[in-house]
C-alpha cells in the first residue's frame, strides 16, 4: 500500500470519528451541508474526494480544527 493511500485512509478514519464524536448521523450532517446523505457516505468511504472547502465545512460542524483531520 502506498504511503499516500495510508495517509488518506487515516484521514477518512478521522473524518468518520469526528462525526461520531459529535454524536451526529450521516443524515444530520448532510442536512447541515445541504447535501444528500450519500454525499457524506461517499466522503467517509473515500469514494468521493473531500476538497478543502468541504473539509472546512465538516470541521465547523464537528467543532474540530483542520489539524485534527490532517495531522
Amino acid at each position: 500500500m502506498s504511503g499516500y493511500r495510508e495517509q488518506y485512509d487515516s484521514f477518512l478514519g478521522r473524518l468518520r470519528q469526528a462525526r461520531m464524536d459529535a454524536g451526529l448521523t450521516q443524515e444530520e450532517v448532510a442536512r447541515r451541508l445541504g447535501k444528500p446523505q450519500s454525499f457524506v457516505s461517499k466522503c467517509e468511504s473515500g469514494e468521493r474526494r473531500v476538497d478543502v472547502i468541504e473539509l472546512i465545512r465538516f470541521a465547523g460542524i464537528y467543532e474540530k480544527t483542520l489539524d485534527f483531520f490532517v495531522s
